[in-house]
């Protein structure tokens, strides 16, 4: 049997992001607010310098950023990144596969959240499409997610906040057995593989030292439009 998992370690998903200089109505330049359900997130920054706003039901936080920093945070954190000058980051993804399968809620007004239909309509960037369309199609969903975050930011009280958690929850709940499936093939495996190593070395064996490999990777897209900025993306 090889036990080895030759994914990304612990299962996780890697991209590089620059996170985009168009100043949004406030006048603070950076991407789109967001919530992922069921990942963390790290940012290792790799230069420049900005911020990471986040609001949880603990409240409003602000981390700086700047190169050598690294941020991370679990799922229900909404998270908007703001660039004062070159923000670049290597971003690392619990899950790999789920991200990329739809773990993330922009924070769009309430009308937007109604049905997967509707959200899909306000969000998707069409990938046939002109980089300008595109463009004009990833600041427009930004823009509106800023309006369903600065509300989010502004209520009294939890109502607000644990609506959008329900609203973001029903939204993502018929995708949840594709998840699941990805979640099993890609972390769990690797967490499994390494319960079976241990089992073989406190018996004494080792047979998976025999099957090790090297693998290396350039990414297989550059300079798509994300959620907050340009990203290289490598493949699952």
């Amino acid at each position: 049997m090889n036990a080895n998992n030759t994914g990304l370690p612990g299962g996780v998903a890697i991209s590089h992001l620059s996170v985009y200089d168009w100043p949004a109505v406030d006048g603070v330049c950076g991407g789109t607010p967001h919530m992922h359900l069921a990942c963390s997130e790290a940012y290792v920054v790799m230069g420049g310098r900005g911020a990471v706003q986040t609001l949880t039901a603990s409240g409003y936080e602000v981390t700086p950023l700047q190169a050598g920093a690294v941020a991370w945070f679990t799922p229900g954190t909404i998270h908007r990144l703001v660039s004062e000058g070159d923000l670049r980051i290597t971003v690392l993804m619990q899950n790999s596969g789920l991200p990329e399968a739809g773990d993330a809620v922009l924070t769009l007004p309430p009308e937007y959240l109604t049905d997967p239909e509707t959200y899909a309509r306000a969000t998707v960037i069409p990938a046939d499409a002109p980089e300008e369309e595109q463009e004009r199609v990833a600041r427009a969903r930004r823009d509106l997610a800023l309006e369903g975050y600065r509300a989010l930011r502004e209520a009294e009280g939890p109502e607000a906040l644990a609506a959008f958690h329900r609203a973001a929850a029903a939204l993502v709940r018929p995708s949840i057995a594709e998840w699941r499936e990805r979640w099993r093939q890609g972390a769990e495996a690797a967490a499994a593989a390494t319960g079976v190593q241990l089992d073989w070395l406190e018996r004494g064996e080792f047979p998976h030292l025999a099957d090790a490999v090297v693998r290396s990777q350039r990414p297989a897209a550059f300079g798509r439009f994300g959620m907050c900025g340009r990203l290289d993306v490598y493949g699952n």
